[in-house]
């Protein structure tokens, strides 16, 4: 992966600089489970996080906030547009820089991991979230 400056101000504190993830699925606890596990990290400004629970949030948060993203986790299996979908609409559109795109299943299936890959994927999680590999996967992103 090309080097690339990664931190941005954080809106909390002008000299401190954080790394911002939006989250996308479909299920609300979701938001809860990431602020309680990232809790220090959120607190320290290491962190910041924004939530959407569709593709198609995601999209109106993107095109409102373009260069804020640095790193998108999205779920495969959402109602609505899917997280294959909303991947290839970042892929196609959000090139400078390009945010890392971390795609989450319930699923190990095979079909879902070549389409991502195919779609320009940089990694994959699968539900439930082992928050320990995330945040070692987010330490080499920084």
């Amino acid at each position: 992966m090309p080097e690339r400056n990664l931190l941005f101000n954080c809106p909390y504190h002008h000299k401190i600089h954080c790394m911002k993830i939006l989250v996308v699925d479909d299920e609300r606890d979701i938001q809860t489970l990431f602020e309680q596990r990232f809790r220090k990290e959120i607190r320290d400004k290491a962190l910041e996080f924004a939530f959407a629970f569709s593709g198609e949030d995601a999209l109106s948060y993107l095109n409102r906030h373009e260069h804020e993203a640095v790193l998108i986790l999205s779920d495969i299996n959402m109602p609505g547009m899917s997280g294959l979908e909303l991947l290839g609409h970042i892929k196609q559109k959000y090139l400078k820089p390009p945010p890392v795109v971390m795609m989450i299943t319930a699923y190990g299936d095979a079909d879902n991991f070549n389409m991502a890959k195919e779609l320009g994927a940089d990694d994959f999680l699968t539900k439930p979230v082992d928050f320990t590999l995330l945040k070692e996967k987010l330490k080499n992103i920084q």
